[in-house]
Formats: C-alpha cells, structure tokens, sequence
C-alpha cells in the first residue's frame, strides 16, 4: 500500500502499487472516494444572479452560460433587466405642453389635468361657433331647442360666453325654450297657466271632463298647489335643481306634505317630456264610460284625418283613442 493525494480534494489516502500503476499508465485521476470522483465530473459553475436586486446562488453547465457571462436565476429576474434596459434605451417622453417640458410615463400624454387644461383650452371665439353649431344640430335632429340638462359639456362654458343660456339660444337663431321659463298661458278652459306645462296638464284634465281648481292653498298657508282634483293636490315642480330658492321653498311644500298627510301627486318635467306620462300618473281620475267610442254600423277603412274630423280636430281626443282602442286603421262607423 502506498500513500496517494486525491486528484480533486487532495486528501492523502493508502492505495494499492497495482491501482496506481494502472492509474498512471492510462493516465486516469485517481481519487478518494466516489463523492470525490462525482465532483471531480460536475461541470456546473457557480453563478450569482445578474439582477442586482436579487442574491440567489446557482449552477450552470457550460452550453448554459451566454457569452457575457451574466446568468439569472429565473425569467423574471432576466426580464426586469432587459425590460429596465430596453426603456432607458427608448426615447424619453415628454408632456405635451410644450411650456411644461416634464418626462412623463410613455402611456400619458400630458403630466397633468392642470397642462391638458392649457393644451385643449378653445378661445371664446371656437366656443362661441362649437356651441351655436351643436344647438342647431340638435334642432335638426330632435325638431326642437335643447334643454340645458341635455347639452352636457356646453352649458357651464354657454353661461360663461353668453351670460345665460337664453342668451345662447338666442344666439342659434332660436326662441327659448318656454317650458323652462316664466311665459303666460291661458288653457282651453280659460285657466291661466304660468308656463307650457302647466297648459298641457290641464288641457288633459279639461279633455277628460275632470273638474278641477287651480293655485288651491295648502291648508291656512301662503304655498298654493297648481291643480286640485277632488281632495287631491296636484303640483307641478318646474324648476326643480335650477334656481336655490325655489328649491328651498319646495322642501317647505314636502316637509308640509309629509307632516299633514296631505294627498298630493307630484310631476317633474321628465314626465312630460320627450313623452307624456299624464295617463299613468293621473289615469285614475279618469271617470269610468267617459272614454270616446263611434257607432256601430259598417266597417270602413279611414286614415287619420278622418278621426281629425270625427273629434273636431282635438289632437288630445284622437291620441287617446287611439291608446284605448289599439286602433290599426279602420274602425265602426
């Protein structure tokens, strides 16, 4: 037995003359233990990972190791830095306005709403025209002048430009919109209505013989409710969200509703327009039997001035008969 040094670890350990001749005569390393010897085989190197925000420690064969040298221990450390350096090498971003001059995030276009502000501001003139030009495309559209709520975004800079939105109405070519202003009128049966509205709500009632008073007050108090029917209040909230106080004074009404148990019907503006909703808020006053019918006697086909005629031209009576009788054209006559 002769003393040897492993060819790995150098550890000096007693083998036998014909091993390490052996050994020596094909030229084979010679080592301690197999543990040794498996080492000795690794290949692997030890790498630290490229991304300097990360300490992992880890082995690479040799067909693994890129020819810079810098290995990462997961995809997601490599992307953090190949995406870190794709950006810096982009060109940088700057905001819009060109007075500002910051580098911003490549999705924005502008470092602030303050900067967006400047950049996108019209001058009065360009307001003037894109506010003229959408009333009258909505007139074209619609048959009819906006109302204020229904030209979102060009109100606040109409009041702005023009002083009030009469005034930019005004300005189209067109009158104001009288349903949303102080104009007097009388209905058909000689009531006299403060505004458009309160006309079409008792030419309604009038059309369907309902008897009813009008400005009744409520209780011993100076508010007056538009209609009354029977021993129901029926008022009309106009101006609702328009003018503070007349807000301050319809809370008064409700609180006074609500404390005597008052029986009132309250209509808004929406349940008017674009489309009528009188026959389901006040179709139970309706009485029963009044409803226009026509005689029985042959079946003719006639076309809508025929009914113009049949009810002497009242545009109220031939839209109610044609919603209570389905009507498709021709009828008893």
């Amino acid at each position: 037995m002769f003393e040897i040094k492993c060819s790995f670890c150098e550890k000096v350990f007693l083998r036998r003359s014909g091993q390490i001749n052996e050994g020596l005569k094909f030229g084979w390393h010679i080592y301690c233990s197999s543990k040794c010897q498996s080492k000795a085989k690794n290949k692997q190197k030890i790498f630290k990972c490229g991304n300097q925000n990360c300490d992992n420690i880890f082995l690479r064969i040799p067909s693994e190791i890129p020819p810079s040298g810098i290995c990462f221990c997961s995809q997601s450390c490599a992307a953090k830095v190949s995406n870190k350096h794709r950006w810096l090498n982009l060109p940088k971003n700057y905001c819009a306005n060109k007075d500002c001059g910051k580098v911003i995030s490549r999705s924005n276009k502008f470092c602030s709403n303050k900067c967006q502000g400047i950049v996108k501001k019209f001058s009065d003139q360009e307001y003037t025209s894109k506010i003229i030009e959408r009333i009258k495309l909505f007139y074209k559209n619609n048959k009819r002048i906006p109302f204020k709520k229904e030209m979102w975004g060009s109100y606040q800079a109409a009041r702005r430009i023009f002083g009030t939105w009469n005034k930019a109405i005004i300005a189209a070519g067109f009158k104001p919109n009288p349903v949303k202003f102080a104009v007097k009128y009388i209905a058909n049966d000689d009531h006299k209505c403060d505004s458009l509205a309160e006309k079409i709500i008792d030419d309604w009632l009038y059309a369907r013989k309902i008897a009813h008073d009008r400005n009744i007050h409520y209780l011993d108090t100076k508010f007056t409710a538009d209609f009354k029917v029977k021993n129901t209040l029926i008022e009309f909230f106009g101006l609702q969200g328009q003018l503070k106080r007349y807000d301050f004074l319809m809370k008064m009404k409700l609180r006074l509703i609500k404390e005597n148990k008052l029986s009132v019907i309250s209509i808004y503006p929406k349940d008017l327009f674009p489309k009528s909703k009188l026959n389901e808020i006040l179709g139970n006053f309706v009485p029963r039997g009044s409803k226009k019918t026509i005689p029985k006697k042959k079946r003719l086909l006639l076309g809508t001035d025929k009914l113009f005629k049949h009810f002497k031209g009242s545009t109220l009576e031939v839209a109610d008969f044609l919603r209570t009788t389905a009507w498709r054209g021709n009828y008893d006559d």
